[in-house]
């Protein structure tokens, strides 16, 4: 028997998908954090300091002077020469990531600022499939380092990768050499080269660019190295030590300089580029 019939329809599903999302979960400690509050503390966890994994463009935002981000090569896009295909057209999958993440490639360069020194300024989107290296995320670097060796600016790239892009084969590890090459080029005109490295930076990436710095910085807890943890633990059968592979046990065994909160990165940044500036040997 039914005693009570509703008159007026309740809340719909739609209505609460339209809803905004106002709170945010930390996937470390659980904590429910208001959005507004999560994004003036630079997306980092205000209860356990975890650093949520955020958009290339919110980088931009966060380091560089307000409006002083030029981008460079903004409409090089990548091409499915081999017709490569697994779950999905790589075409396919290009043309809808593009679509979702509004980007045309898995990094962005630029010629910017920060405390009003030039630099040139490369940040790498893991939305975009992985954050993964292909031709044109090599190219890019690469263009970028040839302005920074034409400008003398120092260059700063914020990493963020899976690795090298199976779906062009051999042409995407030859990014690799690429840029490592031009970044030997950059050392020998006297540059300054900054990467960092965030969660996470594995694989390719950290066999080239991401690791070849004058001055390596890393977020906190963020995962570098080439093979991951539980790979390299099935190869080798044995339990890995606490940490591994951690920015922070990268840091203990001489791998990175520096582990940096992302709220005193700007600042830290700052810092490093004035001494630069005033000291272009690196000596005091």
């Amino acid at each position: 028997m039914t005693w009570f019939k509703r008159i007026k329809p309740g809340i719909l599903p739609q209505s609460r998908k339209e809803m905004p999302n106002l709170w945010m979960k930390c996937d470390e400690c659980g904590e429910i954090i208001y959005k507004k509050q999560l994004v003036q503390n630079s997306y980092v966890c205000t209860k356990c300091d975890y650093h949520f994994r955020i958009r290339a463009r919110d980088y931009i935002e966060l380091l560089l002077d307000e409006n002083s981000f030029q981008e460079m090569d903004a409409d090089m896009e990548s091409v499915d020469f081999l017709h490569f295909k697994d779950k999905q057209k790589y075409a396919d999958k290009l043309k809808d990531t593009m679509k979702r993440t509004g980007l045309k490639e898995a990094i962005l360069t630029g010629c910017g600022a920060i405390a009003r020194i030039p630099i040139v300024f490369g940040v790498m989107d893991f939305e975009f499939i992985g954050g993964s290296m292909g031709s044109v995320v090599g190219e890019k670097i690469a263009r970028a380092v040839d302005v920074a060796i034409e400008k003398k600016y120092p260059l700063i790239i914020v990493c963020a990768s899976g690795g090298a892009r199976m779906m062009e084969s051999i042409l995407s590890l030859m990014q690799m050499t690429k840029t490592s090459a031009k970044l030997a080029k950059l050392s020998d005109a006297g540059g300054l080269y900054i990467p960092i490295l965030t969660n996470p930076t594995t694989a390719g990436v950290v066999a080239s660019y991401a690791m070849l710095g004058d001055l390596i910085i890393a977020e906190p807890k963020a995962l570098i190295g080439f093979a991951g943890p539980r790979v390299i633990k099935q190869t080798i059968g044995q339990d890995l030590p606490p940490g591994f592979q951690s920015s922070q046990f990268q840091l203990e065994h001489g791998f990175v300089d520096m582990v940096v909160n992302r709220k005193d990165m700007r600042s830290t940044l700052e810092k490093i580029l004035v001494f630069f500036a005033r000291h272009p040997s690196g000596q005091t």
